[in-house]
């Protein structure tokens, strides 16, 4: 039970644990803006890193490429929809995000966010988003625990259900004590080793594949795939307009000039992370060949890589899973955590009488909370793969918000009536088409955003104009984006 590969994942999680304490020593006096958002001191590379650390969680490691190991080249419209949607939210809406997030009363939620982006005094908004926020991280952070079970179960062989306690109890630890920085600064590290692994496993693997490997492939493995497999594909793009987790570090950076590094970078980590990851699953294919079990069980990574390196190698590249898992895990606990503590325990249950002390309790309990139900849901054997629960969480958030916060950075006519539509019937729609219409084989996300959109735009115009204070709030955001 205890061989190399085990002490390298105890090193591994006893660092994570460290740099919890550490920040929590370090900001234990900051108050909810410290905790929630690091006070927007978060500079280039660990915002960059952590933003496509916390996307990129053990999907990309385990579903993305035993996807494209038993489906084929068709899967490849994934990844491909996924980089022009990162690279998009970088370059067009990280910007004003971040400048209208400080004009907005400097908000550190989305909800938040688009409340005060409209002046208004409505909690109802945020209490929309908050309810959405609870239900599809649960269901997102337990695609991540089941990860660790999987590969805690599948390398040491400890029982399944028990890995996913322990995952659970690191990634709960860190995160209660030390809150954003923590989990920017732990996806930072988290981030170079997933490259590292991916980067390594697929040359190696390369290196060992006989010539005849390709033509031992079905020939239905290299098609490009149906339409309903490219427009579904591409569509993965639009969630990154409107993932919370991923677009709270465009709010986070120190300045706009540091978000214009960070972009380079990101959009570079995450075009390689997505490649490799492609490889992994094309290469394991031809090396492996067909195996139920690891198409059932995600497993191609993790099978490739115990193949072809001796136990401490393969140890620290397998870390790179739990790198995957805990690093989006932490910052949906701690998304879901303040949109619940700052947009409905203190405006709606406190009145605004809450102190900055009461206010990282409320939260640290939130992150509790929705851990243990997500580790209930992880440890049920009929919850779904890994890609299927993050496909769901994935189409829900970017149909519910993608639109609205796009909207809400561009046009100056959208109205506090025309999010709420917006964010209500995208998630409605996105939710009864994966539950009456899952069959036509296209994402849910692509008709929710539509008519997420749509719903937004005609609300917008049904209600009454903003007012001069809220064109006057666009004006000056727009302006301090360009300065």
């Amino acid at each position: 039970m205890f061989n190399s590969e085990s002490i390298i994942f105890v090193i591994y999680l006893l660092f994570m644990l460290g740099v919890g304490i550490y920040f929590f020593i370090q900001t234990r006096n900051g108050g909810e803006k410290t905790y929630f958002l690091g006070g927007r001191q978060m500079g280039p590379w660990v915002s960059a890193l952590s933003a496509g650390a916390s996307d990129m969680s053990a999907w990309v490691l385990m579903g993305l490429p035993t996807s494209i190991y038993a489906l084929g080249i068709g899967q490849l419209w994934i990844p491909i929809g996924l980089f022009i949607g990162y690279t998009l939210s970088w370059i067009v809406e990280a910007p004003r995000l971040r400048s209208f997030s400080i004009v907005a009363n400097d908000s550190i939620t989305i909800p938040q966010y688009l409340t005060n982006r409209f002046l208004s005094k409505s909690k109802a908004l945020q209490i929309i988003c908050a309810v959405i926020f609870l239900v599809a991280y649960t269901i997102y952070a337990a695609s991540s625990i089941k990860a660790c079970g999987t590969l805690f179960h599948t390398v040491i062989g400890i029982n399944e259900t028990t890995a996913m306690y322990l995952a659970a109890v690191v990634i709960i630890s860190y995160t209660f004590l030390g809150g954003f920085s923590a989990v920017c600064w732990t996806d930072f590290f988290q981030g170079m080793l997933m490259l590292g692994a991916l980067l390594i496993a697929p040359i190696f693997a390369a290196a060992t594949l006989s010539g005849t490997a390709a033509t031992e492939m079905p020939a239905g493995y290299w098609s490009i795939g149906t339409w309903q497999e490219i427009i579904s594909g591409l569509g993965w793009g639009i969630g990154y307009f409107g993932m919370p987790h991923i677009i709270i570090r465009f709010m986070s950076l120190e300045s706009q000039k540091s978000l214009k590094k960070s972009a380079k970078i990101g959009i570079m980590w995450t075009l390689l992370i997505l490649v490799f990851a492609t490889l992994v699953g094309i290469i394991g294919r031809l090396m492996l060949g067909y195996d139920d079990a690891i198409n059932g069980n995600s497993l191609v990574f993790i099978t490739m890589v115990r193949r072809l390196f001796p136990g401490i190698i393969s140890g620290i590249l397998l870390s790179a899973v739990l790198a995957a898992s805990m690093s989006t895990a932490d910052s949906q606990l701690l998304a879901a955590a303040s949109a619940f503590a700052s947009d409905v325990y203190k405006p709606v249950v406190r009145k605004d009488k809450a102190s900055d002390k009461e206010m990282l309790w409320a939260g640290r309990i939130v992150v509790l909370a929705i851990a243990v139900v997500a580790l209930l849901i992880a440890a049920d054997p009929d919850a779904g793969s890994i890609m299927s629960l993050v496909s769901n969480a994935w189409g829900v958030f970017g149909a519910a918000f993608g639109p609205a916060i796009m909207l809400s950075l561009f046009w100056k006519r959208f109205t506090f009536e025309g999010a709420v539509a917006g964010i209500v019937v995208g998630a409605a729609v996105d939710i009864m088409w994966l539950s009456f219409l899952a069959s036509t084989g296209v994402y849910e996300i692509i008709p929710g955003a539509i008519c997420g959109l749509i719903a937004a735009v005609v609300a917008s115009k049904l209600s009454k104009a903003p007012g001069k204070d809220v064109e006057a709030l666009f004006d000056q955001a727009v302006k301090a984006v360009n300065e």
